[in-house]
């Protein structure tokens, strides 16, 4: 099912004390809980689930490729990203293979959200240094696209080994990559990136003030369209939040306080009113969601993902499971209508695999069918050793 909007959820992966109880999830809980969750998104009509990269604790998510393909093998619709991809520390060809790997067994269900992520030390982890963090990130992303849209690659830089007749496979699902988010906080470099592809930009709208995502999201816009890609209302923008629902506001917010005050993010800070007012945190009912959502769209225009964090700061999974029920019946089918309703034509929809495959005149088999022997992986190398003998 097509939709002109997305609406969908996103984890950082964090294993979280429980404040009201104490009790610490496993990893192995965690890990299957995120599984339920993505599960339960599809059942309850959400569009989306995304999942972060981490290589730390407190955080699980290592390896989001495995994860996301063991979702795609329970779902039928949803539309499996991440919340981020590491494209500073992640070596491109690694990303290039990995997620035409997980497009193909997902039936094209896949987009990805590139970011530098919040954790410094996992740049010496990975053999990078933190000060190169923008410059990896320009450079790794540049030659990601060229293995994705030139089926051989011979390429140098400063950051990896060089690449001499380099074939990624598998070729991407029916010669369309993957869409791509670049997700920012505070980098308008990053921005700029998004905006010189064409590619969509992913605003995590959780910890500033809207004066700050609408500076973001405008420029990311203005560049869009000075680099050729189409008006500055027609860029790809995704944002990001994060809500607690219950249907009595007093009681979402007596609820969800103990959480609020010590999580890892932002706990022992602001008060959850300070919070709440200054940023797009909502918690309260339904009703309330709605209306701070929709507010979004005064400050950004026009947009086309709207993810919300719901499984953060050690939340029990039935509550978890309940917020979904919740953003299932009450308030995304409202969000939806809105947003249908004030969108104008020339406003395009969030992109999908089949309208992407569409665009580019229809689904072609990009195999590369190459001959190789086994230890050189060139043909023509291995058939004149056989003839010279």
């Amino acid at each position: 099912m097509e939709h002109e909007m997305q609406f969908g959820v996103f984890t950082v992966s964090d294993v979280t004390t429980d404040p009201t109880t104490g009790r610490t999830p496993s990893e192995a809980e965690r890990i299957k809980a995120v599984v339920t969750i993505a599960k339960k998104a599809e059942e309850v009509g959400l569009d989306v689930f995304a999942l972060g990269e981490h290589h730390n604790p407190p955080f699980f998510s290592s390896s989001p490729t495995t994860t996301l393909a063991y979702v795609a093998a329970q779902t039928s619709r949803l539309q499996l990203s991440t919340s981020t991809t590491l494209i500073t520390t992640n070596d491109p060809v690694k990303i290039a293979e990995d997620y035409a790997m997980l497009q193909h067994l997902a039936d094209g269900r896949v987009d990805l959200m590139m970011g530098r992520g919040n954790t410094g030390p996992v740049y010496p982890w990975f053999g990078q240094d933190i000060r190169n963090g923008i410059p990896l990130a320009v450079e790794n992303y540049a030659l990601l696209r060229r293995l994705w849209d030139e089926e051989v690659v011979d390429w140098q830089g400063r950051f990896r080994t060089p690449l001499q007749g380099f074939t990624s496979t598998p070729r991407p699902l029916d010669g369309v990559p993957p869409f791509v988010w670049h997700g920012s906080i505070r980098s308008p470099q990053i921005a700029e990136q998004a905006a010189y592809y064409g590619d969509g930009f992913f605003h995590n709208h959780i910890f500033w003030p809207k004066e700050h995502t609408q500076r973001m999201v405008e420029f990311y816009r203005s560049r869009f369209e000075h680099h050729g890609h189409g008006a500055a209302d027609q860029a790809i923008v995704g944002l990001g939040g994060q809500v607690f629902m219950r249907r009595n506001s007093q009681d979402a917010v007596a609820e969800f306080r103990p959480y609020f005050d010590n999580a890892p993010v932002y706990g022992h800070g602001p008060s959850l009113e300070d919070f709440s007012r200054e940023t797009p945190l909502t918690v309260g009912s339904p009703q309330q969601v709605v209306e701070r959502t929709l507010g979004f769209r005064d400050y950004v225009g026009d947009y086309q993902r709207q993810l919300f964090l719901i499984d953060h700061a050690g939340l029990p999974l039935k509550t978890v499971l309940e917020q979904l029920d919740l953003l299932g019946e009450e308030v995304v089918p409202v969000l939806r209508r809105e947003f249908a309703a004030l969108k104008p034509a020339h406003v395009p929809d969030a992109p999908t695999h089949a309208a992407r495959v569409a665009a580019r005149g229809g689904a072609q088999d990009s195999t590369v069918y190459a001959a190789g022997d086994d230890v050189t992986g060139r043909a023509d190398d291995a058939r004149e050793e056989v003839s010279v003998r």
